[in-house]
């Protein structure tokens, strides 16, 4: 797996995973900076986990799995903020964390296989069907994707994984699983 060994990290509470995006207000100077960078560099950042028991002096408060994302889409906001759009990429898992004079974080990260692409089953219609009903509830996710690949089980438990309300340690449990299945099995369980 290769390995990439300066990665600037935001830490949210959301997740974000590969083909997913995230419409995101830039405000703190080390964020700034670090969006400043990756224009410049053509870079990609790390989009990671808070975790809530963990500790910022020793950085564990940050989850070890995350999604390299790229930045889409930039905008001044009304209000003087800076707002991106990132789109997930691929998943990761950082092997160490390090705090900048400025307090951004940075690691060094482990690129890991993203799932295949999977068909989706009969017996997953229903995954598809709640989160259409999700889209049209909230049309402002839908308005995310030019393309919504619903008949794709990977690209549909992702956005799942992205919007259901788990806790860190059962959401970085299921993004460690190897394949889609172990997901698909806890989705289907949960959304019935």
């Amino acid at each position: 797996m290769a390995v990439i060994e300066r990665l600037s990290l935001l830490p949210l509470t959301a997740h974000l995973l590969p083909g997913g995006r995230l419409k995101l207000r830039i405000f703190e100077q080390r964020y700034m900076r670090m969006v400043k960078d990756a224009m410049r560099d053509d870079a990609s950042i790390g989009i990671c986990m808070l975790n809530q028991q963990g500790n910022k002096s020793d950085n564990s408060h940050i989850w070890p799995l995350g999604t390299l994302a790229k930045i889409v889409d930039f905008e001044p906001l009304p209000d003087g903020l800076l707002g991106i759009t990132v789109a997930g990429q691929q998943r990761f898992r950082l092997k160490t964390i390090d705090t900048e004079k400025d307090q951004l974080r940075v690691g060094q990260a482990t690129l890991l296989e993203n799932w295949p692409d999977q068909a989706l089953t009969r017996e997953d219609e229903l995954l598809r069907e709640r989160l259409e009903e999700i889209y049209q509830t909230y049309p402002e996710l839908c308005e995310l994707y030019s393309q919504r690949y619903t008949d794709n089980a990977n690209w549909l438990c992702q956005r799942w994984l992205e919007l259901l309300p788990l806790e860190g340690a059962t959401k970085q449990q299921l993004l460690a699983a190897e394949s889609l299945d172990e997901v698909l099995d806890y989705l289907r369980q949960l959304i019935q």
